[in-house]
């Protein structure tokens, strides 16, 4: 964190220098507020610009087995640009490598994991275990160290979405 905050700082100090070197190309005929000003959006532009690459950088970081399942876009009232292009807030991810197949009376099982990745203050990666009968769509998260069923939770997917095709591909 501190190092965006040294990032912003440098950002703002780059913009006002050329806001001054612009005020000075002008014959001092611009106004001084300008190298604020440049400064104030310099700082700014490094902010907007860093939200926006979150999601490619940690999807970067990803392992080649990882895949990304689904996003959550937000629009913030505070962050006014974001009507226009929303900001990824957060992903869902599957580790191809995590996949465990089998069959239970004919029915094809998948337990995997989910890692849910959360933009935040300091980034959240929240993992939840569960399971899916690629046959009948059910979807149930697996819950405690010994990963029991949490029945209240049984969810139906449907079968266009990423996470199914990724999960149920191979069955």
């Amino acid at each position: 964190m501190i190092w965006h905050l040294i990032a912003a700082a440098f950002a703002g100090l780059g913009a006002a220098g050329i806001g001054l070197l612009l005020r000075f190309a002008s014959g001092k005929r611009a106004p001084r507020w300008v190298v604020p000003v440049f400064a104030g959006l310099g700082m700014l532009a490094y902010q907007i610009n860093y939200e926006y690459a979150w999601f490619e950088d940690k999807q970067a970081r990803l392992p080649e087995t990882a895949t990304v399942v689904s996003t959550n876009k937000a629009q913030m009232l505070w962050r006014p640009w974001t009507y226009l292009v929303p900001l990824t807030t957060a992903f869902d991810v599957v580790d191809q490598d995590s996949l465990a197949r089998s069959q239970v009376n004919g029915e094809p099982l998948v337990k995997f994991i989910l890692y849910q990745f959360e933009k935040s203050y300091q980034d959240l990666v929240t993992p939840q275990a569960y399971l899916i009968n690629c046959a009948t769509r059910d979807k149930l998260p697996l819950v405690g160290e010994s990963r029991q069923p949490d029945l209240s939770g049984l969810q139906r997917i449907d079968p266009s979405t990423s996470l199914f095709k990724t999960v149920c591909s191979d069955t």
